[in-house]
């Protein structure tokens, strides 16, 4: 080979080893984003209030609700109005709870209504759903809402029923957080929390959507756990037969000592707090821990579940941190989310011997 074939060779073979270089750089920068991202998963049985938590997560780190979102919840919310007063007149006549008799035709009306079958909320029917929330036995369908399924928010819709079948209705965030669209698969967000990129999944929380999902994640960051905590007297909407915050610790201890998530740390959310403290003074959390003899005293009460998680959870290889919590209030999510990114810095320091 001549000089100048031995010329073109070099150049070449630099040419070859400055391209690798690049490319190994790229690669070393690309790990170390996969290192610095937290990839959470958040958990928990249906209606505990996750989805909840992923929509204010939109509202504080990707600029709220777009214009087609409250399109969306429009339908969805109009529609939930009249199926709410579905469920609680059949359960007037379930449990014997009288309506005035001037509310008779109306309430046999929508007895009638089969919920698979509503399509919209028309003018004459609000004005008769406004009629009908005012009767004294709707009331007590209401306040006695865990001995069926009727979601806690519907009182929010019905007391406000005029603004909603406006025709020009537009959600406002409060209304698109209370608002129950059930889960299924997997509902996922990613955002940067200062300079760190998080991704968060929600897994639907009905018990067939959780198998299908659960083995599915083997570089989680941090599990969130989240727990209707003032569902101690409610029943599944899948097993009448099963406490929902007996399931809910069931699931917790089965979740968090599987050999995919033992020595990931935890938050506990223990949720829907503001729907507890009211709960609790009237209802006993005996009915689902008889070993519990703290009375209708609130704080002893959220500290006697609080153990029961964390002895469900209990491992040396990992922290459990808890904070109680309300989905709907988004300042309370934003200073809770605050202190989990405070605790996934303290845990990655830890993990890197910083600590």
């Amino acid at each position: 080979m001549g000089p100048k074939g031995s010329k073109q060779a070099k150049k070449k073979h630099n040419a070859k080893k400055q391209k690798n270089a690049q490319i190994e750089e790229e690669l070393q920068i690309e790990q170390e984003e996969v290192r610095n991202q937290v990839n959470i998963l958040v958990l928990g049985t249906g209606e505990s209030g996750k989805s909840t938590f992923i929509k204010q997560l939109l509202i504080l780190h990707k600029g709220g609700f777009r214009q087609t979102d409250r399109e969306t919840y429009f339908a969805t919310i109009r529609k939930n109005a009249v199926i709410h007063i579905v469920q609680m007149v059949n359960a007037c006549k379930s449990f014997g709870w009288e309506l005035e008799e001037k509310n008779h035709e109306f309430a046999r009306e929508f007895a009638n209504i089969k919920t698979s079958e509503i399509k919209e909320l028309k003018t004459e029917t609000a004005k008769k759903i406004k009629q009908l929330w005012t009767d004294p036995a709707l009331k007590t369908a209401y306040k006695n809402r865990h001995k069926f399924h009727l979601p806690d928010s519907s009182n929010h819709y019905l007391d406000d029923i005029d603004r909603i079948a406006d025709p020009k209705y537009s959600p406002t965030d409060e209304d698109i957080l209370l608002c129950r669209i059930p889960t299924t698969g997997l509902n996922k967000i990613s955002f940067n929390f200062g300079e760190t990129p998080w991704t968060v999944v929600d897994i639907g929380g009905q018990r067939s959507e959780r198998r299908k999902w659960i083995h599915q994640f083997d570089n989680v960051t941090l599990l969130i756990y989240v727990v209707a905590i003032n569902e101690f007297n409610q029943k599944l909407f899948e097993d009448e037969e099963v406490n929902r915050l007996l399931e809910s610790l069931v699931l917790f201890e089965k979740t968090s000592n599987d050999k995919f998530f033992k020595e990931k740390n935890c938050v506990i959310f223990f949720n829907k707090i503001d729907l507890f403290e009211s709960k609790i003074k009237t209802e006993d959390l005996n009915q689902c821990f008889p070993d519990y003899e703290g009375g209708n005293d609130p704080d002893e009460a959220k500290k006697f579940i609080k153990l029961k998680f964390l002895e469900a959870g209990e491992n040396e290889s990992r922290n459990i941190f808890c904070h109680y919590t309300c989905a709907t209030d988004t300042r309370n999510i934003e200073n809770v989310f605050d202190a989990v990114n405070v605790s996934i810095i303290e845990n990655t320091l830890k993990n890197g011997g910083y600590m």
